[in-house]
C-alpha cells in the first residue's frame, strides 16, 4: 500500500486531499453511527486481555476512532497510531485533544507496506489493532508475521472487517421500484468477503475468537448522524453503480441523493443500519 503525494497547488494533491478528506468523513460517521457495536467489540478485547494493555499500536488508523476508542477502553495504555496519511494523523491529533487524550494517543507516519521502523523500537506491544486495513497491504501474511513478532507473548491481535456497506433504506422507497438498494448491493458487491483465520494461524498465533457480528439499529439507536452517514455510503455505492444499475435505477438513486428532493436520504425518518462486521481475536503464544 503506497500513496503519491505531490507538491502543494498541484491537481494531484488536491485530489488526494479531497479523498482523504472524505474518506475521514465516512470513518467518523461510522463509528458515531456504529458506536455500540466499537464498544461491544472493545469490550470484547478487553475481556480477553485480562488485567489491561499498557502498549497498543493501531495499524491503519486513520482518523483514529479505533485508537480513541481502545484509549478510552484501556486508560492507562499508550495507544500508538500508524498511518500512511499525514492529514488522517492530523485529524487523529486534533481528535485525541479534543477528547482529552492527547498525552496518551501518539502518531506515526509510515507505509505498513515498508519496514516498520519508528514505531517497533521501544519494544513489543501487548495489543495490535487492525480494523478494515489488513485487505489494503500487498502482502497480508508478511504483515500478520510482523505483527507476530512485535507483540509480545501472550499478546492479542484484534482484526476487524466491514463485510460490505451498510443497508438503510426500506424495501420501497417512494423513489423509483422498490427493491432498490439490494440490486445497488447485488451489482457492486462483487468481492467475496474477507477471511483471516488462516492467515493468522499461518504467522503463529492461535485464534481464540472469530465472530460475526450482526449490527441492526433504527434511528433512535443510530442517532443524529444517520442521514449524513447514509447519504455518504450511498453516493460511495452510486460512484461505482453506472455500468451495472438500469437506467432507471440510476435515475432513483440520484432522486434520493438530491438534496433538494422531497425523498432525500437527507430528509427522510425511516432509516435504519442493517450491516455485518467480522471480527478475530488471536494470541501470541
Amino acid at each position: 500500500m503506497s500513496a503519491h503525494h505531490d507538491t502543494d497547488g498541484h491537481p494531484g494533491h488536491e485530489r488526494a486531499g479531497e479523498a482523504e478528506r472524505a474518506m475521514a468523513r465516512l470513518l467518523e460517521l461510522d463509528a458515531e453511527v456504529l458506536a455500540p457495536h466499537l464498544e461491544a467489540l472493545t469490550g470484547l478485547i478487553a475481556q480477553a486481555m485480562g488485567p489491561g494493555a499498557a502498549r497498543i499500536l493501531d495499524l491503519g488508523s486513520g482518523p483514529g476512532a479505533g485508537s480513541l476508542a481502545l484509549a478510552r477502553r484501556f486508560p492507562a495504555a499508550q495507544v500508538t497510531a500508524v498511518d500512511i496519511s499525514p492529514r488522517l494523523l492530523h485529524r487523529l491529533r486534533w481528535q485525541a485533544a479534543a477528547h482529552g487524550v492527547a498525552d496518551r494517543v501518539g502518531t506515526v507516519e509510515a507505509d505498513l507496506d515498508g519496514p516498520w521502523t519508528g514505531f517497533t523500537e521501544k519494544g513489543t506491544f501487548d495489543l495490535i489493532w487492525a480494523a478494515a486495513f489488513m485487505h489494503h497491504v500487498s502482502d497480508p501474511a508478511r504483515a500478520f508475521a510482523r505483527a507476530f513478532e512485535h507483540l509480545r507473548p501472550g499478546g492479542l491481535v484484534a482484526v476487524s472487517e466491514m463485510d460490505f456497506f451498510p443497508c438503510f433504506l426500506p424495501e420501497d422507497t417512494g423513489a423509483g421500484r422498490p427493491g432498490l438498494e439490494a440490486r445497488l448491493h447485488h451489482a457492486t458487491n462483487t468481492q467475496p468477503p474477507h477471511e483471516w483465520t488462516g492467515a493468522l494461524e499461518r504467522a503463529g498465533f492461535v485464534v481464540e475468537e472469530h465472530r460475526p457480528f450482526e449490527i441492526r439499529l433504527n434511528t433512535a439507536q443510530a442517532g443524529p448522524a444517520l442521514n449524513a452517514y447514509a447519504q455518504v455510503c450511498l453516493a460511495k455505492l452510486r460512484s461505482h453503480a453506472t455500468d451495472v444499475l438500469e437506467a432507471d435505477d440510476l435515475a432513483a438513486l440520484d432522486a434520493l441523493l438530491d438534496e433538494a428532493q422531497p425523498q432525500s436520504i437527507a430528509r427522510r425518518d425511516d432509516l435504519s443500519v442493517r450491516t455485518t462486521r467480522t471480527a478475530w481475536l488471536a494470541r501470541r503464544p
